[in-house]
């Protein structure tokens, strides 16, 4: 074991990366971009036939990152048997919720199926998508060890969570790895590791830790979004505000960290995670009252959203069924094009239920993803006959004082125009 350390901490080794999203291509790159090899293996043949020819699907890895790192020697395929080159493998897939929102595990347990087929004496297996606490202990152990590897001897397992900030522009190696492997000596190796990839490693005492860490970290914003949404109800209610409310209590130099309202909660993390975490905590006969009351106001949002727009609405003589609405920004953040689990797009398709001829603006999205929502996408200009214009995520590029000039009223959901020391007449807060 010892050897191995110091075989991560000096050799130039081969990462082998499976999944190349969000969070297995930026990881590829780096290793590459920090003198290593890397391996990046995807099911997906259109995908890595884009990635081949220098395309990155992903905004943190531009076209030109990604061109250079395939010529320093980053390979993608659909080859699996190219990731036995691998030294280490670091697990990248999806872990979504099912249709009755419990984990997914389908992608991870794919993925544990081909450690099996590769795994080889002296590699280390990274878990590294969001999952409940046990996941790497009970799929990837069994997984590193069926062909009769001896763990913390041949074979060495751990769980260390992407923690990528889509849009952010973050240095991957910037951001402090937590890792836990299933073993002490485990967790030795992959903090050996890890210290190739990334400026910072903190280590933790196990694998379920780190798996636990990472779900901490998102279920605290869901649960004080799920907080600040509330208030922000309540602030209609007593016809306060929560814009100038929420900067007030800003200015307090301790105790207090601020956290905005919005139409829901979206991307890949925050609307995902503390299920995971709900999920494992009632399996283990624990009640999780913060994160279900959180995820019961977040999840209310989108509807409560439209119930206002409906409102605003009614008190100009117009009803939902026949009028123009514009929604202005898709993305599930500012100025990013990710629309996953976005809930503008909820919003949106809220009022065409209830017959609004609805519209969506978001350059960064684009008009041929908006239009695949049934939306009618706006390409350049306001559009003509707008009864109210909604803004569902507050992306720089936007003009708001010519959105608040051209529309007879602007529902914000975002405080666009209050952080923005804008003012209008006709902008409506959230």
């Amino acid at each position: 074991m010892p050897d191995r350390i110091s075989f991560f901490e000096h050799e130039t080794w081969t990462a082998g990366v499976i999944g190349l999203g969000y969070v297995g291509l930026p990881l590829a790159v780096n290793a590459v971009q920090r003198g290593l090899r890397a391996v990046g293996f995807d099911v997906d043949k259109a995908a890595v036939a884009r990635l081949r020819g220098g395309r990155s699907p992903v905004e943190d890895v531009s076209d030109e990152a990604l061109q250079e790192a395939l010529g320093a020697g980053l390979e993608v395929t659909t080859d699996e048997s190219r990731l036995a080159e691998a030294d280490a493998l670091f697990i990248c897939v999806p872990s979504p919720l099912n249709r009755h929102r419990e984990p997914d595990m389908r992608f991870i347990e794919a993925a544990a199926d081909t450690v099996r087929r590769v795994v080889r004496p002296g590699m280390l297996v990274s878990l590294e998508s969001t999952t409940y606490p046990g996941t790497t202990e009970d799929l990837l152990v069994p997984a590193a060890t069926a062909s009769g590897l001896l763990l913390d001897d041949e074979v060495f397992v751990c769980f260390s969570s992407e923690r990528v900030d889509p849009g952010r522009n973050r240095e991957l190696g910037s951001i402090p790895k937590v890792v836990g492997g299933v073993t002490p000596a485990s967790t030795r190796v992959a903090a050996a590791a890890y210290g190739r990839l990334v400026e910072r490693v903190h280590a933790v005492s196990s694998a379920r830790a780190a798996e636990m860490s990472k779900l901490l970290e998102n279920t605290y914003r869901a649960v004080n979004i799920g907080l600040v949404n509330e208030m922000a109800q309540l602030a209609h209610e007593l016809d306060i505000d929560i814009w100038e409310v929420i900067a007030a209590a800003a200015t307090k130099p301790f105790g207090f960290q601020p956290f905005y309202p919005g139409p829901g909660v979206g991307g890949h993390c925050i609307p995902l995670d503390p299920n995971y975490l709900a999920w494992r905590a009632r399996e283990a006969g624990f009640a999780t009252r913060f994160i279900d009351l959180a995820e019961q106001v977040n999840t209310r949002m989108p509807a409560y959203t439209a119930d206002r727009i409906t409102e605003l609405l009614n008190q100009r003589g117009l009803p939902v069924f026949g009028t123009r609405i514009l929604g202005v920004g898709l993305a599930f953040k500012p100025d990013v094009a990710d629309d996953r689990e976005s809930p503008a797009v909820d919003v949106l398709e809220l009022l065409a239920g209830r017959g609004a001829e609805v519209l969506a603006w978001d350059p960064l999205v684009g008009p041929g993803r908006i239009a695949s929502y049934g939306f009618t996408p706006v390409d350049g200009g306001m559009p003509k006959g707008v009864a109210l214009a909604v803004i569902l995520t507050d992306h720089e590029l936007f003009d708001y004082p010519a959105i608040a000039a051209a529309v007879p009223v602007v529902f914000d959901t975002r405080g666009a125009y209050s952080r923005r020391g804008l003012a209008a007449d006709n902008v409506v807060t959230l």
